[in-house]
């Protein structure tokens, strides 16, 4: 049975790629995942305690499932055998299975049997394996870019926690270029390289969360780069660019590039341009813009620029945010696009912004004004006493279940905050609320 991770693999590393020779070689060396790995985490507690059950590792490609799934056999004091489900069948499940038990009876060691791509193991292949996790007889470590809970059977998903992997930020991707640029034994630090810090942010940011995408980026950079006649390699833009085989784009996510094209995708919208609210979409898409940063901008201007104009366009966009979570890029281009193409060709309605600004202009003008005593709960006899609830009309005991009474306080009495525009389905909308305001108060 053959090990694809062996500690017993060739020795000379230097004709691997760097993304391989830059494995951390223990979990001090991880960067991410602190939601995982942090003090007092349950991932943590299990691998000190040396008493890990077995788990999947849910994450995108290239966040370090197959590396964990290494160091934490590493950490327990187990032996590591690897499988892919892409390329491995039953024959070779059940002799990973047998060199573990012949490990745990000759040596009193248990294994970590590591399955990437779980999720393609079909029925058979993950039901064969349930009779070995539940014996113990492997410590089953299993990794998968695929929702666990519609790619793998439950009977298995239920003998196993799954742990949630995110991106990597793209402070976390420096960090990786940086090491790799000066680690001397294992990276290009023997080099003479000179890479600009700006140069290091634009390979972190190409990289889109993906630590393998970011080495493979900067050893083609390093690899297409001549050395000068100093013998220096010069990283630039240029040479990011021919190793990606595309044009990079200026994109500072923390600075004014960043807003400015955020401004102008908002922009756009509220100004029912499809066209120019794609582009700048796609202008932040290709630049590595943080998706997150994305949604939550599409789901505001949902509600501040569409609003009840459209009510749809919130449950538009949130379930764009849902989708685009979970299919990950760069599939979530889809339901993004959907959304903003949806947001600008809605109507429009800004009455959800400048009815809360009427409001809170109310409030600090008149202080915390006291509820109307009809208003108030008479939930005991002295509250029934002070009148509390006293002539309050309740609405559902009345024609199409409304009713006009105040429910300001007295000193705002008559107030308008609310005006709904002429907008989509706003006028329908709020056609009975105008007429309720209009309406004589009924008698009790």
């Amino acid at each position: 049975m053959s090990d694809l991770f062996s500690r017993a693999a060739v020795k000379d590393r230097r004709g691997q790629p760097l993304a391989e020779r830059m494995r951390p070689r223990r979990l001090s060396e991880v960067v991410g995942q602190t939601q995982l790995l942090g003090a007092g985490t349950w991932l943590r507690r299990a691998i000190e305690g040396k008493r890990l059950t077995s788990i999947i590792l849910w994450g995108p490609p290239g966040v370090g499932k197959t590396t964990l799934g290494r160091l934490i056999a590493d950490e327990i004091d187990a032996d590591f055998v690897s499988l892919s489900a892409v390329m491995s069948g039953v024959k070779d499940l059940r002799e990973a299975v047998a060199q573990a038990e012949s490990t745990k009876n000759l040596r009193a060691r248990r294994t970590v049997l590591f399955v990437d791509e779980i999720h393609r193991f079909n029925k058979a292949q993950q039901d064969a394996l349930l009779p070995h996790v539940e014996a113990g007889t492997v410590v089953l470590v299993g990794a998968t870019t695929e929702n666990p809970s519609f790619e793998v059977n439950a009977a298995l998903l239920s003998r196993a926690k799954v742990l949630v992997l995110k991106s990597l930020s793209t402070e976390d991707l420096e960090t990786l270029v940086q090491r790799a640029l000066t680690d001397r034994e294992r990276g290009l630090g023997a080099l003479l390289i000179r890479c600009e810090p700006n140069v290091v942010k634009l390979i972190a940011a190409e990289a889109r969360g993906d630590a393998r995408r970011a080495l493979s980026t900067l050893e083609a950079a390093v690899a297409v780069n001549e050395p000068n006649s100093d013998g220096e390699h010069l990283i630039d833009r240029r040479a990011v660019e021919e190793a990606l085989q595309r044009k990079t784009l200026l994109y500072d996510k923390a600075g004014d590039e960043h807003f400015a094209v955020a401004s102008a995708l908002i922009k756009s919208l509220r100004g029912s341009d499809p066209d120019a609210a794609t582009y700048w979409l796609a202008r932040m898409i290709e630049s590595g813009e943080d998706p997150m940063f994305i949604m939550r901008r599409l789901v505001i201007f949902a509600s501040e620029d569409v609003g009840n104009a459209d009510p749809r366009a919130l449950t538009v966009a949130v379930s764009a945010m849902e989708a685009a979570r979970f299919i990950g890029f760069p599939e979530a281009l889809y339901p993004l696009t959907q959304a903003a193409l949806y947001l600008a060709l809605a109507p429009k309605s800004n009455s959800a912004g400048t009815t809360f600004a009427a409001a809170k202009e109310a409030v600090h003008a008149k202080g915390a004004l006291p509820v109307p005593p009809h208003l108030r709960n008479a939930s005991t006899g002295l509250a029934r006493q002070m009148g509390h609830g006293k002539d309050y009309l309740y609405p559902h005991d009345h024609p199409g279940h409304r009713v006009a009474q105040q429910y300001l306080p007295d000193e705002l009495k008559g107030a308008r905050f609310y005006k709904p525009s002429d907008q989509g389905e706003e006028p329908g909308l709020a056609a009975t609320y105008v007429q309720d305001r209009a309406a004589p108060k009924p008698k009790a």
